[in-house]
């Protein structure tokens, strides 16, 4: 049976140029392995790949052999689509979310667009953009023309793989597969994963995501589950998983890193460590990680935890005067500019005519920010229809714990007559 690859991450991965995160696994079952096996191949991805070492072997082996290569860009993994145009001239279908900005020197490549809303993709786009690329994959597997610009301003002849294994010269063999490393697919172990943080067996998922983070080491989706699962874990203790999980974290450099999800589970890390050590660096790293987090991503969750700690350390005792009106200034600025996000992300709601898959966060986000403002009675109206729609009464005791604490932030805060509160 002829074969289709894909390449793409799996998971969910941050676009950088916009700062939003794609769910690509979505992307993979809705659209792009439907529309391969309805075009009569066989479909892979490399996280599909039974394989117990190092994956990049039989990685390239496919980039070289599959009768079709279907490339998704999305997060600008670009890198696997230039060795699939470097070792074969045809066969190769581009795509991309609609919001992809494209590299300059990919101007005169076709690339076939889709919308992504982020967490999910609407139902009509899947079916509509399924079919396209059922069709095209039908196309160019029965009519392949040349779409590799290395063979089209070349017009160089492509490498056969037993003839280029023979010709190569004599390399180090690749390391030995790790001795955890399981014989299985990185997508069942995933699977496992999801089940575990189901359970909330947290012990459970962080092995098994030390097993596959053997096979991919550098992948920042693995690393991100494994701090979380770490952190959740509370294991041997609540702060050693805390300061186990921050160096797991630090593989993916926070402090140089534009991954909203990287940064927000750091600043997750550090406002832990600090309820738990007091330790002011710990909220000041807290706080770091929110912040780069909602400038980059320009979201509600980032910037209703910034504000709550921005008005945290604003009500220290012994804070500088000046610090301290500057971190309540900015929590109060940065509060307004939720409730925007907030209120525009409920108005969609009507549009779409149904509630978002985190309606419940949004209203509670929303309720906790008009609070932080002032508006009481605005706080209570958002609120009380939030409550009374929560999926699970934890959610409601979970706001209402985090309201009860900033309150009391806010009235501690010692210079409240001074700024005419």
């Amino acid at each position: 049976m002829r074969t289709c690859f894909v390449v793409m991450g799996f998971g969910k991965k941050t676009d950088f140029e916009t700062g939003r995160v794609l769910d690509l696994d979505k992307t993979y079952r809705n659209i792009i392995k439907p529309a391969v096996l309805a075009a009569g191949l066989e479909c892979v991805r490399a996280d599909e790949i039974k394989h117990s070492g190092i994956i990049d072997v039989p990685m390239y082996e496919q980039l070289l052999k599959a009768d079709v290569v279907v490339a998704d860009l999305s997060t600008s993994n670009c890198y696997e689509l230039g060795v699939r145009h470097a070792l074969k001239p045809f066969t190769t279908i581009i795509i991309a979310e609609s919001k992809f900005k494209y590299p300059f020197d990919f101007s005169h490549i076709a690339i076939r667009s889709y919308v992504h809303m982020g967490e999910g993709i609407d139902f009509e786009e899947v079916v509509s953009f399924r079919d396209k690329l059922s069709d095209a994959i039908q196309t160019i597997a029965s009519q392949p023309t040349n779409d590799s610009p290395v063979y089209e301003f070349l017009r160089i002849k492509p490498p056969h793989l037993d003839t280029a294994m023979d010709d190569a010269p004599q390399i180090a063999a690749p390391p030995p597969a790790p001795a955890n490393a399981p014989n299985q697919t990185v997508s069942a172990l995933m699977a496992q994963v999801d089940a575990a943080f189901g359970r909330k067996q947290f012990i459970v998922a962080k092995s098994l995501l030390q097993a596959i983070q053997g096979l991919l080491p550098t992948d920042s989706y693995i690393i991100q589950k494994l701090a979380l699962a770490t952190y959740k874990s509370e294991f041997p203790s609540m702060q050693a998983a805390l300061e186990e999980a921050r160096e797991v974290l630090r593989k993916l450099d926070p402090q140089g890193s534009n991954d909203t999800e990287t940064l927000g589970l750091w600043g997750a890390i550090h406002k832990r460590l600090w309820e738990l050590t007091q330790d002011t660096t710990q909220l000041a790293e807290s706080i770091f990680g929110y912040e780069k987090g909602f400038y980059l991503k320009n979201d509600y969750y980032n910037g209703i935890n910034l504000a709550y700690l921005l008005n945290l350390r604003a009500a220290l005792p012994g804070a500088n005067v000046a610090d301290s009106i500057a971190d309540f200034v900015l929590a109060e600025r940065t509060r307004r500019t939720v409730i925007l996000m907030c209120q525009k992300l409920l108005d969609s709601e009507k549009e779409r005519g149904k509630p978002l898959p985190d309606h419940y966060w949004i209203a509670a986000t929303l309720g906790e920010a008009l609070f932080g403002t002032g508006d009481q009675d605005g706080a209570k109206n958002v609120l009380d229809k939030a409550y009374a729609g929560a999926d699970a009464s934890w959610m409601a005791d979970s706001t209402r714990d985090q309201l009860a604490k900033l309150d009391k932030h806010l009235q501690g805060f010692p210079y409240r007559k001074l700024i005419g509160m």
